[in-house]
């Protein structure tokens, strides 16, 4: 085969069954979900699909009404849309890495921004962090999901986790904090100073602590959190 020929470029690029399951990773930033059933993937990041498979906008009162105030104060940054049928959808979101957990009777908060796909069978609720709220452009809110199943999430490159325990607590900077366990609900500890008005808005005058026993995610990158439109 002639050095970077089509035949080659078609070769070395093509799509390669791994036979990982429902959730396998064509690439390092491209999922490939192998769908008989259902998948809740966050809006806008289907990018190919074969097969016979629906896509459909998760309905107004879809998750009760709760999860609609919820989302009416956090914005459109958790938006979802089910995958219903047979075949291969690949989902992207901006050329962020992608990372895959499976949970076995286990819980995760991940940060809304996020959040990539989540198998159906798995339990999700929204949850605010009013102390950050009037600190921060859009607030923070994160999702938690608990339960048995795949779930993928994206980092701007390669994440790092930390390990939390009783007599080393973790400080994180919000825009570059992806995901915690479960079982730990992070303070906002605020350090005002003068720098708090000079030169970036946020800058590290807010940190989220981290105390007791867990992990926690972050990335080497500060997301910019989802500001809601206003009319």
């Amino acid at each position: 085969m002639a050095r970077y020929s089509l035949d080659e470029f078609i070769k070395s690029t093509g799509q390669k069954d791994l036979g990982e399951g429902k959730f396998e990773l064509e690439r390092d930033r491209m999922l490939e979900l192998n769908l008989n059933g259902r998948v809740w993937i966050k809006r806008g990041a289907m990018v190919a699909y074969l097969g016979d498979v629906k896509f459909t906008r998760e309905g107004v009162l879809e998750h009760g009404l709760g999860k609609m105030m919820k989302k009416a104060v956090t914005g459109e940054g958790v938006s979802l849309t089910k995958a219903e049928g047979a075949g291969k959808v690949y989902l992207a979101d901006s050329g962020k890495k992608i990372s895959i957990i499976n949970l076995d009777n286990q819980s995760i908060f991940v940060n809304g921004n996020d959040l990539l796909a989540f198998e159906e069978n798995i339990s999700w609720d929204i949850k605010m962090m009013r102390k950050v709220a009037g600190m921060m452009a859009g607030g923070l809110f994160n999702v938690k999901l608990e339960g048995t199943g795949m779930v993928a999430i994206t980092t701007h490159y390669d994440p790092l986790t930390l390990r939390v325990t009783e007599d080393q607590p973790v400080f994180t900077d919000p825009n570059a904090t992806v995901a915690w366990s479960g079982n730990l609900n992070p303070d906002i500890k605020t350090d005002i100073s003068l720098k708090t008005f000079v030169g970036r808005s946020s800058g590290e005058s807010i940190q989220m602590a981290f105390k007791g026993e867990g992990f926690v995610v972050i990335q080497p990158y500060e997301e910019i959190p989802y500001v809601p439109h206003t009319a």
